[in-house]
């Protein structure tokens, strides 16, 4: 039986305690959190990091790892599901990797590769989704070369530095995503 938690570099993982402050310095970086999130880019305390991981942990139809590289304890990045509507097998999935050292390095790709994997395989999810923002050009290729199709458009969704951006709706059935990793 594979581990589906584990890649050829990258391994998902809890988030522990002594992650939060990794994580809590990437919601201090402008530049990351205008890529992985459409909120205002306000710098976040370690105690309410901790708390928003907390209640992930709580909640039944979200679930967070944390991304490293195998047999390293240091955190890269985080993956995981939100808003799971088991009734439908569907769900948003998302991705950061919280240094600019780490980007662009394949670890992202492998990590939501692994995620997509355990959303269909684990938990017999039939369709996951994922909204991105326009000038995000290297996640927009990452995610269609992993099998994800755009399939809408939030015009003018969201405003930053006077000038205003669409967002993405981006989705993957199952058997796509079976094709998909056939080819890949």
């Amino acid at each position: 039986m594979k581990n589906l938690l584990i890649g050829k570099e990258i391994k998902l993982t809890s988030i522990n305690e002594e992650d939060v402050l990794s994580i809590q310095e990437w919601h201090n970086d402008v530049s990351f959190m205008r890529n992985y999130d459409t909120v205002s880019a306000i710098p976040k305390t370690f105690e309410e990091v901790l708390e928003t991981i907390s209640d992930v942990r709580k909640c039944n139809t979200d679930y967070i790892f944390g991304v490293r590289k195998i047999g390293q304890q240091e955190i890269i990045g985080v993956t995981g599901f939100e808003n799971i509507s088991w009734n439908n097998g569907t769900s948003l999935i998302y991705i950061g990797i919280g240094e600019e050292k780490h980007r662009g390095c394949g670890y992202g790709k492998e990590a939501l590769k692994l995620t997509m994997e355990f959303g269909f395989e684990e938990l017999n999810l039939h369709r996951i989704y994922l909204t991105v923002l326009e000038y995000n050009e290297p996640a927009i290729k990452l995610y269609e070369k992993l099998g994800f199709k755009r399939e809408g458009t939030y015009r003018e969704f969201i405003h930053r530095d006077g000038k205003r951006y669409d967002m993405y709706l981006y989705g993957i059935l199952r058997l796509e995503w079976e094709d998909t990793t056939k080819k890949i």
